[in-house]
């Protein structure tokens, strides 16, 4: 009669996963019955569910703190599974505090005790080790494994799917069950479609899939990765559907840089790359970083190789709005931008709600649509701001920002740096217009 039971049956499923206790002293003081209890109700339960045609999954909960803490109690509840004809025994790290050791030698006790089950593993991630431990169960036998795409759950997370696979069929060759390995270069697209879905910022450094994963800085492993790529990457990146990208900062070398324009279809001789490496340099050194700013470093090299932007910011001006009288009432913004664009001088106007910058953007499309109608394809999608130290912006304290747009399937970064927050923004948004609107054009060769 119990409610969730029903409610198992109702879904219509032909497989159950049942969340039972395992430590004993979680069944007095959290679930408050006694030892005895729970393992009765774990067996009637399970019989219960089998007779109605279902196949159960037993997530022993607390498994590995429950068998350290008592070992016999913890194997009791297992057995209680078994008689009531669970399948699986799922093991759960649920506090994620286990260490890869410990999970190889209870999985490993666990598999040689219940030979005829199906050996399973829920690892957390609150010591950073469920990825680890999960491998150290499937080395202890287990198949079964339970996790989430991009590792998303309570606290720390859960197994983080995306980076499990990819360790079990290139590292160990095993075969994961509906993923055929040619399946793989579909990994990354995944990982950012849940992303998507569940409206969060991919993670830059998520191992295979990150933007970061196989992203080069230092201009001597470029070098090397451009001779031959096992120099520093462990696996190929198109093998999870990532690509290597070639970063350029104050710290790259010529290989950086010439891998960069190299991607951008630029080819040109090393002596003549000095002038850009330059000019990149005292950029980051006044605030920008053109590492996930790819569009602006290509205006970088356009303009330095003699390439026109179709049109120059002259000057702007913003007010905004208060009314004190009324604190409660909207406060907007008025945002004024002089824009040159050919021989014709645009002095536009645009008000917003959003902010300043939202009113410039309003502005300077409305000086530059006339000319460039496609600008109403573009959108923005993210704009950051990072308070810069003076060590990172030269001297003075400063501001970067970071602004995200998309044109339909396709999406750049720009940046800019400056004293002034609204000079960087201003800065960031011109640069995303002009890189929508000059990336067609050849860039001049040597």
């Amino acid at each position: 009669d119990d409610p969730s039971v029903q409610a198992m049956l109702e879904a219509a499923t032909p497989v159950v996963t049942v969340v039972a206790k395992s430590w004993d002293f979680h069944v007095t003081n959290a679930l408050e019955v006694s030892l005895e209890e729970n393992l009765r109700m774990i067996e009637e339960t399970y019989q219960y569910l089998v007779s109605e045609g279902r196949r159960v999954i037993h997530d022993a909960e607390h498994f590995f703190d429950g068998y350290k803490a008592n070992r016999e109690y913890a194997l009791q509840t297992l057995e209680a599974a078994v008689r009531g004809g669970a399948d699986t025994l799922a093991l759960c790290d649920t506090n994620g505090g286990s260490l890869p050791e410990e999970v190889y030698e209870i999985s490993k006790v666990v598999g040689e005790r219940f030979p005829s089950a199906q050996l399973g593993i829920h690892p957390h991630n609150d010591s950073e080790l469920a990825v680890a431990n999960a491998l150290a169960a499937i080395r202890a036998g287990a198949t079964h494994v339970q996790g989430t795409t991009n590792g998303y759950g309570e606290r720390c997370g859960n197994l983080n799917l995306i980076s499990l696979i990819p360790n079990l069929i290139l590292k160990l060759g095993l075969e994961v069950q509906g993923l055929p390995r040619e399946k793989l270069s579909t990994l990354r697209e995944v990982s950012l479609f849940v992303d998507s879905r569940a409206n969060l910022t991919p993670n830059l450094r998520a191992p295979y899939v990150g933007d970061a994963a196989f992203a080069h800085k230092g201009g001597i492993h470029v070098s090397a990765v451009l001779k031959d790529s096992r120099t520093y990457e462990h696996v190929p990146p198109e093998a999870v559907g990532n690509i290597r990208r070639v970063l350029v900062s104050d710290l790259s070398g010529r290989s950086n840089l010439l891998a960069k324009l190299a991607e951008s279809g630029v080819n040109v001789p090393k002596e003549t790359a000095g002038a850009l490496l330059e000019e990149v340099k005292q950029l980051e050194h006044s605030g920008y970083s053109f590492e996930g700013a790819e569009a602006s470093f290509y205006l970088l090299a356009h303009k330095l190789r003699g390439g026109k932007v179709p049109f120059q910011l002259e000057g702007f001006t913003v007010f905004v709005h208060v009314n004190e009288a009324n604190p409660g009432s909207t406060t907007w913004a008025e945002g004024t931008v002089r824009v040159r664009v050919g021989e014709v001088l645009q002095h536009t106007a645009g008000e917003s709600q959003h902010g300043p910058v939202s009113a410039l953007d309003k502005a300077f499309r409305k000086a530059i649509e006339p000319f460039y109608p496609e600008i109403a394809e573009i959108s923005l999608t993210d704009y950051k701001v990072r308070i810069l130290s003076g060590q990172e912006a030269g001297t003075a304290s400063g501001v970067r920002v970071m602004i995200d747009m998309i044109r339909g399937a396709e999406r750049w970064s720009t940046v800019g740096a400056s004293q002034n927050n609204l000079e960087a923004s201003l800065k960031a948004l011109t640069d995303g217009y002009a890189y929508a609107l000059v990336k067609e054009q050849p860039i001049p060769q040597d």
